[in-house]
């Protein structure tokens, strides 16, 4: 599996966040835009607290396994593979919803006619995307805590020595 880089983030937040930015100006000459869930960051926050503390206890049991601690409890690979596509899927939807939120959020600050409602909406579409943010960086994390280490250039100096 590739791991998943910072500029596939940004760039997919970039462009969610103007397609939400367009999408939201259109809905809302064609009638009311819908408002800003406000249990939006809190859920994304809880997503980036649980993958934190999935890359804090991985990463404490591998230490241990690397350094052969007594009774350090090892890793099951699939526990690992399973954690870093969560981490990786989650860091990519966090992305697009950081986008939309974003977008939405720009969008009702221009507002020029905004009520303290959409005012509102458009604080709790920050901390949306404060919260997405966070996921991202959450996943990433686990991301490399879940890297196996490079040993490519030890088989081959072991190839070159052996012919």
């Amino acid at each position: 599996m590739k791991p998943l880089r910072p500029l596939v983030l940004a760039v997919t937040t970039l462009v969610a966040g103007v397609l939400s930015w367009a999408g939201a100006r259109l809905w809302n000459s064609v009638g009311s835009l819908p408002g800003v869930p406000a249990a939006a960051p809190i859920v994304l926050a809880v997503i980036a607290v649980v993958l934190a503390s999935a890359a804090i206890t991985l990463r404490g049991r591998l230490r241990a396994q690397r350094e052969r601690q007594a009774g350090a409890k090892g890793v099951d690979p699939l526990f690992a593979a399973r954690a870093l596509v969560l981490g990786q899927a989650s860091a990519l939807v966090a992305a697009l919803v950081t986008g939309v939120y974003g977008g939405m959020g720009v969008f009702l600050l221009t507002l020029s006619d905004a009520t303290a409602s959409r005012r509102g909406q458009s604080l709790t579409a920050l901390f949306a995307v404060i919260a997405g943010i966070a996921v991202m960086a959450a996943g990433l994390w686990l991301q490399s805590v879940c890297r196996l280490p490079d040993d490519e250039d030890e088989d081959r100096d072991h190839l070159v020595q052996r012919r």
